[in-house]
């Protein structure tokens, strides 16, 4: 089964729940590895998402002048 996408407003929220947990120390060493290895993914899908609707928005504004 393909893995569902992530909307914008979902990867944040999970990057929030992660800093969460490392700013709480309930996180040991191996745990912490992981979640940052998440978090950078999930900084990217924010990125990328970022990324397109600027564009898309600056597309929209050059069509309208």
């Amino acid at each position: 089964m393909a893995k569902k996408e992530l909307s914008y407003r979902e990867a944040y929220s999970r990057l929030e729940q992660i800093q969460g947990l490392i700013e709480s120390n309930q996180l040991d060493v191996d745990d912490l590895s992981e979640k940052l290895k998440e978090a950078s993914a999930l900084l990217k899908i924010c990125k990328d998402k970022l990324f397109l609707a600027d564009e898309e928005t600056k597309k929209i504004l050059e069509e309208i002048e």
